[in-house]
């Protein structure tokens, strides 16, 4: 991250002068702020009892250092009548902030978060031993292009999966803040803003998409896209002289490349292809925000090959029509399209569950509302003065237009704003940082977006890590599904209570995975569900394991799908059946064999 960060922001005189008192202390100050980040952290017992998340659990000394970390890098933002501090203090700041904000959870438990990470994994396992692809087995072999590039480097490298997984978060915000380093470099000149910018996209990303996944490489590769277009395959628009036909097809002709070069804007023309391949072929939802936001920068004249949209509309058309064929067959993608019923799944079906659980949602709807506004507030003071960029605003508001397109598990909205956030990140600059770019932030203005940076952090702490209490997982329970990989015979039904479950890591193939809020949906009482369940583990032919976690009960109660006293009905009820036996037990899991 670091190499590719200095290879991209300018090279100013004061690189080449003795480092300046302020400088060291700024660096000095990141140390400090990520040793009490780091030492808090590792502190933090596990499991995560509290309905609110890690922000409940960790101690101040943590937040005294991200305090001083936004602190020491607003100083060196302000730096001097020359421009921000050394690039080497910048630098080391933002990595600082990278591991504080994206490493925290791995400095308190070595078990990666989130049970989709470890379905990754078993993903790529199940790739690198079997000798094809069978688009068949679910959605995951129809977009196999990550899960192979996983599979491949894994074998090449030796590495331990699970530490990759662990890690993966602060590896991907690495990768997307050197695309993000250059792209800035296309939109703006002004070294501090190119650096808020950065810094702002660490304080807003709550999503929670940077863990090992086909999102995360996707996002990533989106952001080098977005650099060839806006760099290498850009066009100077000519003077526009209004809306008639005439004036239209002049405004459209008079436009000129960027890049003078030709044999430069085939090669990024080439790449540019060879990616929105790869994308195509490893995420569902990333090559159709390629293919909007390329179509409008197009359409504004801002992208020199005009034909680039139709070009990646039929390699995108070619991947659904063959390769991901299977999957359409059954789940046509327009099918739930429509704004009532995106709204439905992405924002009421997801506002329920315990106080705090709902205080966390209001966490991130607040955080996202506050970079909005501030994005627009930029963008109405750019436009006052005449130098609003329209590339910035297009791919701010373009991810937008997906979000009525499918529900998407009721996550579009969280793609959006991720999509969204490197451009709402850099508009917003234009009404935190002085108007004209060579002037410091006076006193009052960097005291203010030193309170305003911190606040940013505690909100996206507190959003990101809001699961806690369910996607944190303890050793106990990862003997568990252990326990539960032995007992299962090939061939097997495994039953987990929910989604937070750390397996599938491995055996992808072997086993018939459920879990109990899909068998049971909406219903979830003993008297619906029980039998539902009970019913599925004795009609496999194999038999079944039912695996049920702290975590995935966690998550029943905390998203309201079920109350403790629930669970627990439900659970002696099952233990009480024909052919239902406790075979494994701890003090976070229970393992029950079901014979046919």
């Amino acid at each position: 991250m670091s190499r590719a960060i200095t290879g991209t922001l300018e090279v100013t005189t004061r690189t080449q002068r003795r480092w300046k008192p302020r400088d060291v202390w700024c660096a000095v100050a990141g140390a400090v702020s990520l040793a009490l980040a780091a030492g808090a952290a590792s502190t933090v017992a596990v499991p995560v009892n509290s309905d609110l998340g890690l922000v409940a659990v960790l101690p101040y000394p943590f937040w005294v250092g991200v305090l001083l970390l936004n602190a020491a890098f607003i100083v060196a933002l302000r730096g001097d009548a020359a421009g921000p501090a050394r690039r080497p203090v910048m630098m080391w700041l933002v990595v600082v902030l990278v591991l504080v904000l994206f490493g925290n959870a791995a400095f308190a438990t070595d078990i990666p978060r989130g049970e989709v990470a470890f379905r990754h994994l078993g993903i790529a396992d199940a790739l690198s031993e079997t000798q094809g692809i069978n688009p068949e087995i679910d959605g995951y072999f129809n977009w196999p292009g990550f899960f192979a590039l996983l599979a491949t480097v894994l074998h090449a490298t030796g590495l331990d999966p699970v530490a990759v997984a662990l890690w993966a978060p602060v590896l991907n915000m690495g990768l997307w803040l050197a695309a993000l380093a250059v792209l800035t470099g296309h939109l703006t000149r002004d070294p501090r803003r190119r650096w808020l910018a950065l810094w702002l996209f660490c304080l807003g990303n709550w999503q929670d998409q940077d863990y090992l996944s086909p999102q995360a490489f996707g996002f990533f590769l989106y952001l080098v896209v977005i650099v060839l277009v806006l760099g290498p395959l850009a066009a100077r628009p000519s003077g526009f002289g209004g809306f008639r036909r005439a004036d239209l097809a002049a405004w459209w002709q008079g436009r000129s490349p960027v890049e003078h070069r030709p044999g430069r804007r085939v090669g990024a023309l080439v790449v540019t292809l060879l990616l929105v391949t790869v994308i195509c072929a490893s995420h569902q939802l990333t090559p159709f925000m390629v293919l909007i936001t390329i179509t409008a920068l197009t359409l504004s004249g801002r992208v020199w090959p005009s034909r680039l949209p139709l070009i990646i509309a039929i390699v995108l058309s070619l991947w659904l029509a063959y390769p991901a064929s299977e999957y359409l067959l059954g789940h046509p993608p327009l099918a739930d399209a429509g704004l009532q019923a995106a709204t439905e799944a992405n924002v009421v079906d997801r506002w329920s569950g315990t106080a705090g659980h709902v205080l966390v949602l209001q966490v991130r709807v607040v955080l996202t509302l506050v970079l909005w506004a501030l994005a627009a507030a930029g963008a109405v003071r750019d436009w006052r003065r005449g130098r609003l960029d329209v590339r910035v605003v297009l791919l701010a508001v373009t991810p937008l237009l997906l979000f009525p397109a499918q529900v998407y598990g009721g996550e579009m909205l969280i793609r959006v704003s991720l999509f969204a956030l490197p451009f709402i990140a850099m508009q917003a600059c234009s009404v935190l940082l002085p108007t004209d770019s060579g002037t410091r932030p006076s006193f009052r203005a960097a005291g203010v977006l030193v309170v305003t940076c911190f606040l940013l952090a505690v909100l996206t702490v507190t959003g990101r890590f809001g699961n806690a209490r369910f996607d944190v997982f303890t050793d106990s329970e990862i003997a568990a599904v252990a326990a539960a990989q032995r007992l299962a015979p090939p061939g097997s039904a495994m039953i987990s209570a929910a989604h937070p479950t750390p397996w599938r890591s491995q055996a992808y193939l072997d086993h018939r995975y459920r879990k109990i809020d899909d068998l049971c949906r909406s219903d979830l009482s003993t008297a619906t569900c029980g039998p539902l369940v009970y019913d599925y583990a004795r009609r496999n032919p194999a038999g079944a394991v039912v695996l049920l976690t702290r975590s995935s009960e966690a998550s029943l109660v905390l998203q309201g799908a079920s109350s403790a006293t629930g669970v627990a009905e439900l659970e002696e009820w099952l233990s009480a059946q024909d052919g239902v036996e406790l075979a494994f037990s701890n003090v976070d899991a229970r393992v029950y064999r079901v014979t046919p």
